[in-house]
């Protein structure tokens, strides 16, 4: 038997497959082109550039038209000369202020928002009762409450702080409640209907669903914060891009202006952006099941 076997074995087709192998692992190994990838990236680099390219341009061609005096617009790079001035002073202990505050008020804001937000959401007659009073606040501009501040807290760090808290606070609670209004009751009554208990639904359906809101109310309440921030530093502030702004106001400084608008216009978006790649990160789980 063993000898029908050995006569039927034939080892040449085998034979042939390590000499392929063979001469497979002698050949190099080719890499897909870098070209392609290059050409992406520098594509990706002129779409984002290119918006900034047509501000610039823009702000050039308002200079030369004549329809506002040039000595009321600054040129651009005269205000890049004025931020490399300004870098070399006060300027990075003015940004690092600025961003504390916010970073504060925000924190404070949304960690009592998220609550807030996630009650007047989950109960309906709750949210009825008491949504009048949250539209009403707020409407309220947070520039218009800087007396009652004043009067309450001092001119210091906490008058500043109170100020960016409610803009935080308010903001991000409509983007809370409006958020777990909208989530669909059916995950919970599938959970139930597979036997979770309330501990497992609130851990493994209720906080992921509630994540992404959270995440967006966070974003919503930095904008706000950092559109407020001007405000909250008119209280006798010494330090910060407000009071940088509002020094030279009082002296028609206009670059140095500019360049206090612009910084906060940069470090905004670069927190926006940071946020947005945690977002990506903490609610990947949504684009697999969508």
């Amino acid at each position: 038997m063993y000898r029908t076997l050995g006569q039927q074995f034939d080892p040449a087709p085998f034979s042939s497959f390590r000499m392929m192998s063979a001469a497979s692992a002698d050949r190099p190994v080719t890499l897909p082109p870098a070209q392609p990838r290059l050409r992406r990236l520098l594509s990706r680099a002129a779409l984002v550039l290119l918006p900034w390219l047509l501000i610039v341009a823009f702000w050039y061609a308002i200079r030369a038209s004549g329809l506002i005096s040039p000595a009321l617009v600054p040129a651009p790079h005269a205000v890049f000369a004025k931020f490399i001035e300004l870098a070399q002073g006060r300027l990075g202990q003015d940004m690092l202020m600025s961003t504390q505050r916010v970073f504060l008020g925000v924190s404070l804001g949304v960690a009592l928002a998220v609550p807030v937000g996630f009650c007047l959401g989950w109960y309906k007659g709750l949210r009825s009762f008491i949504d009048p009073v949250i539209n009403f606040f707020r409407a309220l501009p947070p520039i218009a409450l800087i007396p009652l501040v004043i009067v309450y807290f001092g001119i210091g760090e906490v008058a500043k702080t109170v100020i960016l808290f409610y803009a935080s606070f308010f903001a991000g609670v409509i983007v809370m409640y409006e958020g777990i209004a909208q989530i669909s009751p059916i995950f919970i009554k599938v959970a139930r209907t597979l036997g979770a208990t309330d501990l497992e639904i609130f851990r493994k359906v209720i906080i992921p669903l509630t994540i992404p809101h959270i995440l967006t109310a966070v974003r919503v309440a930095l904008g706000v914060a950092w559109a407020t921030l001007v405000a909250s530093e008119l209280i006798a502030a010494q330090q910060g891009l407000g009071a940088l702004i509002q020094d030279a106001s009082s002296f028609f400084q206009l670059d140095t202006i500019y360049v206090g608008i612009i910084c906060i216009g940069f470090i905004a978006l670069a927190m926006d952006l940071a946020l947005r790649a945690a977002t990506r990160r903490l609610v990947a789980w949504q684009d697999r099941i969508a």
